[in-house]
């Protein structure tokens, strides 16, 4: 990106963009500090760009050099292990939370036998990984008139001692020693929640169905008016909390949203219904998103496509290259969720155990998890670690809780 301000220059003028002291774009600069944003460069390269009025009514016709290093690209080597847990019933797990790489938490419901054989009616709620192996548990969800150990569907985790859980319009923070059901957030919402993303606890958001938008500062929540009735099922932003959207469709109207949250404030991108200035969007459902870095998001459902987050008309949907050229890439699939730790280290996941990976230049697909039983509800990622969580319809008599992890 290079930061233009135009005390430098007499407007509207034309400019020509240096890479490398070569032109790479010439355009017309008739508006008040420009962004550029310059996309389709190496991965672990060194680049110097400047800017240069080509007209001769500019005193100063030539910015300072500005000089950039792009990221290194990742490895797609991954060595996977598959997990099924659940004895009878109906068990799916529906999200995951990595704290570290012997940490890690799953949620959803779980259906196991008693000590005698038989099938035990009260479900478990959350699976932990110690690093060996996954122990069951039951987060209680006591107070507020609600069920005390019911199936959970979102978790998001700081640390050991800062973990939340949601089902329903109820959320529960564990603080290390005890767990708080925040009771009122209940008479908030008019819908269950279906993520939760903040950057501290003290900066926590939560979305969900019928358009659902709250905000938890540390002491008491508020409810956002989202502007829809949208169900809303993910939230994502940037490390320091300046740039955050959310995303969704429900399937009774098939009105699909994409909102960025400014403050208290909702700004709507794209609309099935009200806002469709944005055509790319047509016809897709949004099921998820990630803070691609500080510059885009990287959205996802039957396509992957990128939102530059400067300009909110800049969209694209995500190509690569072949041998003859290139083609907007296909997932084969449907993708339920999209996640990283970096630009350079994004995964993508759905139907059929689905799971895509870009490593800063190039997407793979990873064909020996391809399972048509399977179905990838929830991903988390780091740097090394790929945890994906869902249901097999195989197992059990209606299907099991699904778990997948990647280890680079």
């Amino acid at each position: 990106m290079v930061t233009i301000n135009n005390e430098q220059y007499t407007l509207p003028t034309t400019i020509n963009v240096l890479k490398n002291n070569t032109i790479s774009q010439t355009f017309s600069l008739s508006t008040k500090d420009s962004l550029l944003y310059i996309d389709s460069l190496l991965p672990n390269q060194s680049y110097k760009f400047k800017v240069v009025a080509n007209t001769t009514n500019n005193p100063q016709p030539t910015t300072n050099e500005v000089l950039a290093q792009t990221m290194d690209t990742t490895s797609h080597n991954f060595s996977w292990q598959t997990f099924t847990l659940g004895e009878h019933s109906s068990s799916t797990l529906y999200d995951v939370a990595i704290i570290d790489e012997n940490n890690i938490w799953a949620v959803g419901e779980i259906y196991m036998n008693d000590s005698l054989g038989n099938p035990d009616p009260n479900a478990y709620n959350a699976v932990h990984w110690d690093g060996q192996s996954w122990e069951l548990k039951r987060i209680p969800f006591i107070g507020c008139g609600a069920v005390v150990y019911p199936p959970i569907y979102s978790v998001f985790a700081y640390s050991n001692n800062d973990i939340w859980y949601a089902r329903g319009g109820s959320i529960v923070h564990f603080d290390g020693t005890e767990y708080v059901n925040h009771c009122s957030i209940n008479s908030l919402l008019t819908g269950s929640i279906n993520k939760i993303w903040g950057s501290s606890s003290n900066d926590l958001y939560v979305v969900g169905n019928n358009g659902n938008i709250a905000h938890y500062n540390g002491s008491s929540w508020t409810k956002i008016e989202s502007g829809v009735d949208t169900d809303l099922k993910d939230i994502s932003g940037t490390t320091n909390g300046k740039e955050i959207w959310t995303c969704g469709w429900s399937y009774s109207t098939g009105r699909v949203s994409l909102l960025k949250i400014n403050n208290s404030n909702v700004e709507s991108l794209w609309d099935s219904q009200t806002n469709t200035t944005l055509n790319i969007y047509r016809g897709t459902f949004l099921n998820s998103l990630f803070a691609n870095g500080n510059s885009e998001f990287v959205l996802v459902g039957g396509q992957v496509l990128r939102h530059t987050a400067f300009y909110k008309n800049q969209v694209k949907l995500e190509w690569v290259k072949t041998f003859n050229g290139s083609k907007v890439l296909e997932l084969g699939n449907y993708a339920y969720r999209i996640k990283g730790s970096n630009k350079n280290n994004i995964i993508a996941a759905g139907d059929a155990a689905m799971i895509w990976h870009f490593n800063g230049a190039t997407w793979y697909k990873y064909s020996e998890l391809y399972n048509l039983d399977d179905r990838l509800y929830g991903l988390a990622v780091t740097d090394n670690i790929i945890v994906a969580v869902g249901k097999r319809y195989s197992t059990g008599t209606l299907g099991g809780g699904l778990l997948i992890i990647g280890r680079r």
